[in-house]
């Protein structure tokens, strides 16, 4: 295993045109989440408008999330029409909309988010559906080994093995910080990889698609290691076992 080459940092190759630092009112975390949600709302959302990009703002989420887009934007996807589609090796293609997400079997996490640069937001609450049961819902076929993830905004696709893709702690969440996920982090729904740094965790969740042999992600084509494990490269924690 090689580790993470830390050839760009998330966010550099785009300009780090604007960064906000909002650092005292980050230690309210999980106490007030869903009204420090809607503030980074708004103060991302004015940052979009003018064009800050990269390195977006550091805002408080639990503690002090960072807030990444590498498109210089957040993508705003309005949650009636928000649509994402399960595709590739599955019996049942189709899309699901956030009203069908919520009505499967919900899971509860309360778990760190560790970025590969270093910071940590601890004992983050997510909610949402475990990714097994989606692939189950719609029926993996044979040959599918791995799965892919697209992005809203266009440019980010991340990917697992199927076998990861299962694991309990690997959802799709549409809740943070007892609230509905806002664009700045990712919502109304992206992925949550529990055991492996952030960069794994797709934001703006659009597509899901098994495949025989995945494509590297947008971070591993630039030097980020393909199994991104926390504790692999920093030492600071144990690799995970389910």
């Amino acid at each position: 295993m090689q580790p993470v080459r830390k050839v760009v940092e998330p966010g550099a190759p785009f300009g780090r045109r604007l960064f906000v630092g909002v650092a005292g009112i980050g230690a309210l975390g999980i106490v007030i989440g869903a009204k420090v949600q809607r503030f980074e709302g708004r103060i991302a959302s004015a940052i979009a408008s003018k064009g800050g990009g990269g390195l977006a703002a550091l805002l408080p989420g639990a503690n002090r999330f960072r807030l990444y887009s590498v498109t210089g934007s957040f993508p705003v996807i309005a949650n009636h029409q928000y649509r994402l589609a399960v595709s590739g090796l599955v019996e049942h293609p189709r899309s699901f909309t956030l009203e069908e997400l919520r009505a499967l079997p919900r899971i509860e996490l309360t778990k760190d988010f560790q970025c590969v640069t270093g910071w940590r937001v601890p004992n983050v609450h997510w909610a949402g559906v475990r990714l097994a049961d989606l692939i189950d819902a719609v029926g993996a076929r044979e040959g599918a080994t791995a799965v892919e993830f697209g992005s809203y905004d266009g440019l980010y696709t991340e990917s697992l093995t199927l076998a990861e893709a299962r694991r309990s702690d690997v959802i799709i969440a549409y809740e943070m910080l007892g609230a509905p996920i806002t664009s700045v982090h990712g919502g109304p729904v992206r992925l949550y990889v529990a055991p492996m740094y952030g960069y794994k965790s797709a934001k703006w969740l659009k597509s899901i698609s098994l495949v025989p042999t995945a494509i590297p992600g947008f971070w591993e084509q630039n030097g980020y290691d393909v199994e991104g494990w926390i504790g692999r490269s920093n030492g600071r924690d144990d690799a995970p076992v389910d």
